[in-house]
């Protein structure tokens, strides 16, 4: 398992955010993730952190050597988010879930 894919920017257990931006504790940061089509961007303070295309080759890969091998792992069109933390407390707040354009 590389813990190098485990942080805050991270595409979690696949990509490694390209740089390490997050505000220290205390501090807000915002993020954003953007999937259009297949192409998914991860968004931290302002700076994109990882860029990927789902289902790709790269991603088929990444995922079969992940936690998650699963063959229905991230093929869900629709479904729950789920937010978690290890341990430590944690605090949301303006969430917001847009749909880009109809399809």
């Amino acid at each position: 398992m590389d813990m190098n894919t485990h942080l805050t920017g991270d595409n979690y257990d696949l990509h490694s955010a390209t740089e390490r931006i997050m505000n220290p504790t205390g501090e807000w940061n915002t993020g954003r993730i953007l999937v259009e089509g297949n192409h998914v961007e991860h968004w931290l303070n302002g700076h994109m952190t990882v860029e990927y295309e789902l289902y790709s080759d790269e991603w088929e890969e990444l995922v079969a050597g992940s936690k998650f091998p699963a063959d229905t792992y991230g093929r869900a069109p629709s479904g729950s988010i789920g937010l978690q933390d290890h341990g430590t407390p944690v605090w949301y707040r303006n969430m917001k879930i847009r749909r880009l354009h109809e399809s």
